[in-house]
């Protein structure tokens, strides 16, 4: 199995299981520190669909050589990507927004729970309350992105596209 097709399975799973942690686990334990779990699921779905579209565009030499890191890859797909296959700004900026909130919780020195909300607060005490409703319409957000670049994946992978055997 090729690189991309890895990076492919793993944005659905991790998906399923942010999906699956939100409208199953949630409801059943309530407690609102799931929610950074679903949040940290998110973004590793979001970050290996888009490296699936990269990887495949690096295996047909579409785009240059990236590092292993978010910012390079990151870079790669708004430069390149992004551009080529008509790929929506605001989902540019919701994986940022994500990964922004990602980063705030794994600094931030104080985290709580709140009227069902998950709180963190920073070195500077600048608040960040995530909800449930926030996190499910970051879900939805984030299935609609990993579909098109699933669907663009399958449109563009020549190679391992025709299988007629």
């Amino acid at each position: 199995m090729e690189k991309f097709q890895l990076a492919q399975q793993k944005a659905k799973k991790n998906l399923q299981v942010a999906d699956h942690m939100l409208t199953v686990t949630y409801p059943m334990v309530k407690d609102p520190k799931l929610l950074a779990s679903v949040m940290e699921n998110l973004f590793l779905s979001l970050t290996n669909a888009m490296a699936s579209l990269l990887y495949l565009d690096r295996m047909y030499k579409r785009v240059p050589p990236f590092q292993d890191t978010f910012e390079s890859k990151f870079m790669v797909f708004r430069d390149k990507c992004a551009r080529r296959y008509n790929i929506q700004k605001e989902y540019l900026d919701f994986i940022l927004e994500v990964k922004n909130l990602v980063l705030e919780h794994k600094k931030s020195p104080v985290e709580f729970s709140r009227k069902d909300k998950f709180v963190i607060c920073s070195d500077n005490y600048s608040i960040k309350a995530i909800s449930v409703e926030k996190m499910k319409s970051y879900v939805a957000k984030a299935k609609m992105f990993v579909h098109q670049i699933n669907i663009l994946v399958e449109e563009n992978d020549e190679l391992f596209g025709r299988r007629g055997i």
